[in-house]
């Protein structure tokens, strides 16, 4: 299977849980027998124009120099990505397959289909009407949600991450179901499993007293990821576990509206919003914390609750979109009412004071991560999907 790739996060760019997906998809994928990948994506943040990767090709295209807003600047982009995948083709024959991921790349991919009849697959990883909690504030979001439209519409099937996502889709674009095959995101438990044992000590005292308890949380800051929840929640978790302390990790606008917040409530000293943290931290701090929390308003997948389970640490998540499949309330972790900051505090309290309950739940979340979450089976799952595409366009007239 020739396979031709748009996306718009590769490593070492990677903002969210699209580039995560694209980056442990792809070695796989790349292992699968029959299998030629060519992955083409802006080179946002360096790393070499081309890359090998077993029988993979990473191409990383200069973006242009960007005029106008965000939107503007996809379209732009998508045309830079366009010009040098068509140099691709004529060079290294044709495709049997388009995939993209999410709008940002559905320019270009749209374009593919329609000049050469090739089958376009798409997967969707979140939603602008999703992100807005139903609503388009601006042209821009009514902009891009069109997109959305447009491109499941112009796709042959379309991948979702999870079975709140397909049915956003279906209900927010009119996509047929049986149009929509679900694949969800995965976690290397090898990445975790190797820092059993070891003394992370001097790491667990960067962020908190000895005494403390830590809660968990990381991910963007944004204000879908419902960390200011998590924040009006610390004075309801402090009055039952007054060695509770809230780390919050991540890059976002919303930083030091939470720093604010927290001072605001008089638990300043008992949240510590450390902002960016590196890739190897974050893992260890999963190891050192009491309890991790992803109290989202929105969240497709949650995949950082998956990797929190890879880690053996107790989750607590608010019970919205994909978190749902992926954490069983009392079965792999504690899941709470949205935008509750009393349900959430139950739900930490609960954890935290009942380890031996805690314990049971990480143990059966580790086994369903390994087994059910893992990246292998998710790239048989994908290249399924690739079968029956291009199976159906071989004995399909155009």
């Amino acid at each position: 299977m020739r396979i031709l790739m748009f996306t718009w996060e590769y490593p070492p760019h990677v903002v969210g849980g699209l580039g995560k997906h694209t980056a442990e998809l792809l070695p796989p994928l790349a292992s699968l027998p029959g299998m030629d990948l060519h992955v083409v994506t802006p080179r946002w943040a360096g790393g070499a124009p081309l890359e090998k990767l077993g029988a993979a090709t990473i191409h990383r295209v200069d973006s242009p120099l960007i005029e106008g807003d965000f939107y503007t600047g996809a379209w732009q982009t998508n045309q830079r990505l366009e010009e040098y995948a068509l140099r691709l083709w004529q060079e290294t024959g044709p495709f049997d397959l388009v995939h993209v991921h999410d709008w940002l790349v559905a320019f270009a991919g749209v374009a593919f289909k329609r000049s050469y009849k090739v089958p376009l697959l798409s997967t969707i990883h979140a939603t602008e009407r999703g992100r807005g909690r139903g609503s388009l504030a601006s042209d821009q979001a009514r902009a891009i949600h069109h997109v959305e439209w447009w491109l499941t519409y112009e796709s042959w099937r379309v991948i979702a991450c999870s079975q709140y996502m397909a049915n956003e889709i279906s209900s927010y674009f009119g996509c047929p179901p049986d149009k929509i095959d679900v694949v969800p995101n995965g976690v290397d438990t090898a990445r975790f499993d190797q820092l059993e044992g070891q003394d992370f000590t001097l790491l667990r005292n960067r962020y908190a007293l000895p005494s403390e308890q830590i809660v968990f949380s990381v991910g963007r800051v944004v204000y879908e990821k419902g960390m200011q929840v998590l924040v009006r929640a610390m004075p309801l978790v402090l009055g039952q576990q007054p060695e509770a302390k809230a780390v919050i990790a991540g890059k976002g606008p919303e930083l030091e509206a939470l720093r604010s917040l927290a001072w605001s409530l008089g638990v300043g000293e008992k949240v510590l919003v450390a902002g960016f943290v590196a890739d190897d931290d974050r893992d260890r701090l999963f190891k050192v914390a009491d309890c991790a929390v992803f109290p989202s308003l929105y969240e497709p997948f949650g995949i950082v609750a998956l990797e929190a389970m890879a880690a053996r640490c107790p989750v607590v998540v608010s019970e919205v979109g994909g978190l749902r499949d992926v954490v069983k309330h009392a079965e792999t972790g504690i899941t709470v009412y949205p935008d509750d900051p009393g349900s959430l505090a139950w739900g930490v309290v609960h954890t935290l004071q009942h380890p031996q309950w805690a314990a049971a739940r990480v143990a059966k979340a580790y086994h369903v991560a390994r087994e059910e979450y893992n990246w292998e089976r998710i790239a048989r799952m994908t290249a399924d999907v690739y079968r029956r595409v291009i199976a159906e366009r071989a004995v399909t007239r155009w």
